[in-house]
């Protein structure tokens, strides 16, 4: 059996930031890597110079078009018989919906599914959803139930929070998956930098300008921090998303920035180089898989604000590596981030033990030497090696 592995993604860039190092760890051990996303001829290039063949697929991460996903899920049909792959690796929704589907249909010996998140349809509340929402959430939940029921494939989680939904709501078989936490962080990509010295200091949000990442949040904050006489930049780091509903808009991203509330410093391509210019870092964000941004701002050494929600409590600990505070809280958020603004000792305290704490739970090694267990577990039954 020819041992080639598929790994499906939403985006080419997240493939690179977040999956490339299983995909190098399988070219190394002699397997035939493909990957299939939506189009990026640069992403493609750099790929292929690495000896993985990316393939471009008409995923469109916004809304749930019926025909736009018929679509979706009749070319991956067609890529994974043409590829024949002996493992497929879906990864984020709506690869783990349409992948998972067609990984089925197509008898794909081996599949493994990473939940990366839940996204809007979970992180709007199942209370405050109105009815097309709730009615959508419910059809996701049947094609996850569908999906995740290969009769050789593993999910893997990233929180317990996340796990614990699944197996509620029936969408995951007992023993059928693994936690996996994070996605891993090149340690020496993200060495120890020391604070920025300037005053005044510099709180900073590194995600992208969505209301469920929480930028409203840190923007009300910072603005009950100006009226507070609290002295501070505060920088937006992220790009906008408009395929997903909770993109802010440019009009509200061009307020912030001509009222001088904030500074958008644009979309970053050196993580490492931006956060190193913060002295906080804060994400509010409603629902997380597990947040990579926080785990590289650990990585460097900062004091990290954030919501106690699932995925962002498994990287910050409450008076350790950071301040948690209530979701959607605008007051606690602006109480926490004056807190540390006000107090350099604190956050060098719990910036010290973020660093011990992402060397020793989040190393980029360990997410693949654990991800590459999955593979192995998935492949044992059909007798391929690793």
């Amino acid at each position: 059996m020819a041992r080639r592995l598929l790994i499906i993604v939403h985006e080419a860039l997240f493939f690179t930031s977040h999956r490339l190092p299983i995909g190098l760890a399988m070219r190394a051990r002699g397997w035939d890597v493909h990957v299939a996303a939506p189009a990026d001829p640069a992403v493609e290039a750099r790929l292929a110079a690495l000896g993985i063949k990316m393939h471009p697929i008409p995923l469109a991460r916004g809304g749930m078009n019926p025909l736009a996903e018929l679509k979706l899920l009749a070319a991956l049909y067609r890529l994974i018989r043409r590829i024949d792959p002996v493992l497929v690796h879906h990864v984020s929704l709506k690869p783990v919906l349409w992948g998972g589907l067609a990984s089925r249909l197509a008898r794909v010996p081996a599949a493994v599914h990473a939940i990366t998140g839940l996204g809007f349809l979970f992180t709007n509340g199942e209370g405050r959803a109105d009815w097309k929402t709730g009615l959508l959430r419910m059809m996701v939940q049947q094609l996850y139930r569908f999906s995740l029921r290969h009769r050789n494939s593993l999910a893997i989680f990233q929180n317990p929070d996340d796990l614990g939904l699944f197996q509620r709501l029936g969408m995951v078989r007992p023993d059928h998956w693994r936690m996996i936490k994070g996605c891993g962080v090149d340690m020496q990509a993200f060495p120890v930098s020391p604070e920025p010295t300037e005053d005044p200091p510099v709180a900073m949000f590194p995600a992208r300008l969505l209301g469920d990442k929480g930028v409203n949040e840190f923007v009300g904050a910072a603005e009950i921090l100006r009226r507070q006489g609290v002295q501070a930049r505060f920088v937006l780091v992220g790009r906008r998303d408009p395929d997903n509903p909770t993109d802010i808009g440019e009009p509200a991203l061009q307020n912030w920035i001509k009222s001088g509330l904030v500074e958008y410093w644009g979309y970053s391509t050196d993580m490492a180089a931006s956060l190193a210019k913060a002295n906080l870092i804060v994400m509010p964000s409603y629902r997380e898989g597990l947040p990579r941004g926080l785990i590289e701002a650990a990585a460097i050494q900062r004091a990290i604000v954030t919501a106690d929600v699932p995925g962002c409590r498994e990287v910050v600990r409450h008076e350790q590596t950071g301040l948690l505070v209530r979701v959607r809280d605008t007051a606690a958020t602006a109480a926490a981030m004056g807190r540390l603004l006000q107090d350099k000792a604190e956050r060098a305290r719990m910036a010290a033990n973020g660093r011990a704490m992402a060397v020793a739970e989040f190393s980029v090694e360990f997410f693949v030497a654990e991800s590459l267990k999955v593979y192995g577990d998935v492949l044992k039954p059909i007798g391929v090696e690793l």
